[in-house]
């Protein structure tokens, strides 16, 4: 198949590649998360980071919103945190004489989510409706987001005590889930003698624009799925539904995101057409935190194993186009 492009359409991957190669600076050895990032970004949807503390999500969110020159707010989740802390709210105004909506942190290009695990069920809803809704309503006044709009949200997989884990139909709003892990030891000494901390992010310059970003989402859109490879990529979504080893199949919403996906990815690798091999490779970052192990049936560290082996059986099974 012949490549279709256009000088507008290669200048601006060009600068999302840039994006990539800037992030890349203060994320060392990551080059897969850093990745997967650029396609939520590009897919316009959020991403879900199950790590443990210290391994650099928030220097990954900052370096994203740095380098696509956006604004950037950090919202610690504690268990007393609610809905108007995230969202903003009503204040009266003395000198006015009127209430005035006062925008909460969540009006950001680039919002971290820390340990959205630790919050109540009510203020995760708050923070995930607006997150597929891209704007916030509040006594009966609808205020949009920034656009682009981008969530990274982390949760630690290995603590349960005083935590809320996100139920199944608030996982899905999703776009990707994925992990930053720890560095390998050539990485680490990098690092160690570059001095690479959250802050050293704040240097970055910006490499890309928001008018930019948004003309890569349409060129995105517009990414050929052949009918042979969009039926490949709805036999492995029936494949989950049909699993016995799950309680839960991909949804509808699980099966147009991986679409989606996979159009960021191949709009990012230089092709206007997916391949298997972009299905193969967001499969699991975009379906496995949609659904549940029967054997298990446990949020966590645990499930997220049982529920990409079972996905990966599906994967090794399912012919692949030719």
């Amino acid at each position: 198949m012949a490549v279709r492009k256009s000088p507008q359409t290669d200048a601006t991957r060009e600068k999302v590649h840039a994006l990539f190669e800037n992030v890349t600076r203060v994320i060392r050895g990551k080059d897969e998360v850093v990745e997967l990032a650029v396609v939520s970004l590009l897919a316009g949807g959020h991403l879900l980071l199950e790590d443990i503390p210290g391994v650099g999500k928030t220097t990954l969110a900052l370096a994203v919103a740095r380098s696509v020159n956006s604004s950037f707010k950090r919202i610690q989740f504690t268990n007393d945190t609610i809905p108007a802390d995230i969202l903003g709210a009503m204040v009266y105004s003395r000198k006015e004489e009127s209430f005035r909506f006062v925008k909460g942190p969540i009006f950001a290009g680039v919002v971290l989510a820390d340990e959205i695990n630790r919050t109540s069920p009510k203020t995760q809803s708050a923070l995930l409706e607006a997150m597929t809704e891209k704007r916030v309503s509040v006594e009966n006044q609808s205020h949009e987001l920034p656009d682009p709009f981008l969530v990274i949200a982390t949760q630690n997989p290995m603590e349960h005590h005083g935590t809320f884990p996100l139920p199944e139909n608030q996982l899905d709003r999703f776009l990707l889930r994925t992990h930053i892990g720890y560095p390998d030891i050539r990485t680490e000494m990098e690092i160690l003698t570059r001095d690479l901390h959250p802050d050293s992010a704040k240097d970055l310059q910006p490499v890309v624009n928001t008018d930019e970003i948004r003309e890569a989402r349409h060129a995105v859109r517009a990414i050929h799925l052949e009918e042979k490879i969009l039926h490949y990529l709805l036999e492995l979504v029936a494949a989950t539904r049909s699993s016995d080893k799950l309680t839960l199949g991909a949804s509808p919403r699980g099966s147009l995101m991986l679409k989606h996906a996979t159009q960021a990815l191949a709009y990012f690798r230089g092709r206007d057409y997916v391949l298997p091999d972009d299905i193969k490779h967001l499969f699991l970052p975009v379906l496995a935190h949609r659904m549940v192990s029967r054997e298990t049936g446990l949020h966590g560290e645990t499930d997220r194993r049982e529920t990409e082996n079972i996905l990966q059986d599906i994967l090794n099974q399912t012919p692949v186009p030719i």
